[in-house]
């Protein structure tokens, strides 16, 4: 286990594990925390399951790790790692079981106070047009031609099908469409759970919130993002369901064998993989791909659908009930991008388990009207605290590959969760604080109590401080809608 002398601090919120703790390191592992994250980062294997992403062949600079750090499955859950290409290796470890598991910030133009008299009416409208929890179905029923078209057009598929516009799409990472899917190299097996799941919140950490904004940090930033104090907004947050989850298990299967094949040594089996050049790596990557634009087609049918809840519930009562996509953003992925490593441009493969892209003003893929701003970086909160709207800044571009946190960082186990607290207690005692939850499992909502993550101010205090993402918009939930 990692432990405090073994660390070096490189700045305020910056440490290194550097080459020297184990000869296996191909480059040092550098993680964000003030000392409260550090002492927590300290408790679980995160920080050596970091280690270990420093030995995998193809690594540069530096493997990463963002302040909301906690154990994962191979990679620790907050990291960020470059492969150079075209052979340095891809991990579905280093992406994560929910491909594109991410978040959509949704704009209304509304405030508290013309929502509020009618919330209990709107959350349980919204827990009825939005299907959640384990095994349900959502309300579109794919064929194999439309599952193969998702899985290719993303959510131009479901602009085609007229549950988006255009502008949904600018809005969106990747345009709500990664290049390279090929549906051919994704089994049986995900389709058959994919099919019915599109268009489905799922259970656990996500969920669909209706939020204020509570406090604007940069007015400029905020004003061209369409934020305001006061406003009624709504975040959505999910990823590919079970399609996404099949894809990785069946690819970690297969890389059991592929890591023999290439003679790759591994100090954890869990970090399976395969050079990025080779069939299996190909393959693997565009399976990615496919659960990518499922994921991003996904939460466009939820956008749809809460357009729709809102406009039952509120339609009669306020005088317009719109929602606008601010954007969407992924951080569970890998992606070919370019970056400057000592100097030079390289192509590389960067994988963001539980990070988010975080690019800064000018570059091209934040959508034209951001460009001279930065990406917005959606960093929600636990159930029934604060979630923050950032923007991308150059130094990120410089320090993580133009990456940021995903969110607070869970710090308790699910099971240690529901033994300090009751569901419907937990409910009663948010709704003392305002907050109206709709939930379809009291032993869900347990699971996901505040006290079970880091405190997502502190998190982002560090993401600020190391200038790797800048305050926007802190939101202040109202609603909750669970599995």
């Amino acid at each position: 286990m990692v432990s405090k002398s073994d660390l070096v601090k490189l700045g305020p919120y910056l440490y290194e594990i550097p080459t020297s703790y184990r000869a296996d390191m191909r480059v040092p592992a550098r993680f964000y925390a003030s000392h409260e994250l550090l002492e927590k980062a300290l408790q679980d294997r995160s920080l050596e399951q970091l280690v270990n992403t420093a030995t995998l062949p193809g690594v540069v600079k530096w493997a990463l790790a963002m302040p909301d750090i906690h154990q994962g499955y191979g990679f620790p859950i907050g990291g960020v790692v470059a492969t150079k290409l075209p052979n340095g290796i891809i991990s579905p470890g280093g992406v994560g079981y929910d491909i594109n598991c991410g978040v959509r910030l949704l704009a209304s133009e509304l405030t508290e106070e013309e929502v509020r008299p009618h919330l209990e009416t709107l959350a349980s409208t919204l827990y009825h047009y939005v299907p959640s929890g384990v095994g349900v179905k959502g309300f579109v029923k794919l064929t194999d031609k439309d599952l193969d078209r998702v899985m290719v057009e993303g959510a131009r598929w479901a602009l085609d099908k007229g549950y988006a516009r255009p502008e949904d799409l600018r809005h969106t990472e990747e345009g709500g469409a990664m290049p390279g899917a090929d549906p051919s190299k994704v089994s049986k097996k995900a389709r058959e759970r994919g099919r019915e799941q599109i268009g489905t919140l799922g259970a656990g950490n996500h969920f669909c919130e209706v939020d204020v904004v509570d406090e604007v940090f940069d007015e400029e930033v905020a004003q061209a993002f369409g934020l305001w104090p006061g406003q009624v907004v709504v975040q959505i947050h999910c990823g590919s369901r079970g399609f996404g989850h099949q894809i990785c298990t069946d690819y970690v299967q297969l890389f059991q064998k592929a890591i023999h094949k290439y003679g790759i040594v591994l100090p954890d089996r869990e970090l399976v993989c395969a050079p990025f050049d080779t069939p299996e790596g190909q393959s693997y990557f565009a399976a990615m791909v496919a659960a990518a634009n499922f994921a991003w087609t996904n939460r466009q049918l939820l956008t749809h659908q809460v357009r729709e809840a809102f406009a039952e519930a509120l339609g009669s009562k306020v005088e317009n009930t719109d929602l606008r996509v601010v954007y969407d953003v992924a951080h569970n992925i890998a992606k070919r991008e370019t970056h400057d490593i000592n100097g030079k441009k390289v192509e590389v493969l960067v994988h963001r388990k539980g990070a988010t892209r975080s690019f800064p003003p000018g570059h091209h893929a934040v959508p034209e009207d951001y460009r001279p701003y930065g990406q917005p970086v959606l960093v929600p909160g636990s159930m029934g605290t604060a979630s923050w709207v950032l923007v991308g800044t150059p130094s990120a571009m410089e320090e993580t590959f133009g990456s940021s946190c995903h969110g607070a960082g869970r710090m308790m186990s699910r099971r240690a969760a529901t033994k300090k607290v009751h569901g419907r207690e937990l409910i009663q005692e948010l709704g003392q604080h305002g907050i109206v939850v709709r939930a379809g499992s009291m032993r869900g909502v347990a699971e996901e109590a505040p006290f079970a993550y880091k405190d997502v101010d502190v998190v982002v205090e560090v993401v600020q401080g190391a200038g790797i993402a800048r305050k926007v918009a802190r939101l202040r939930p109202i609603a909750v809608v669970k599995g």
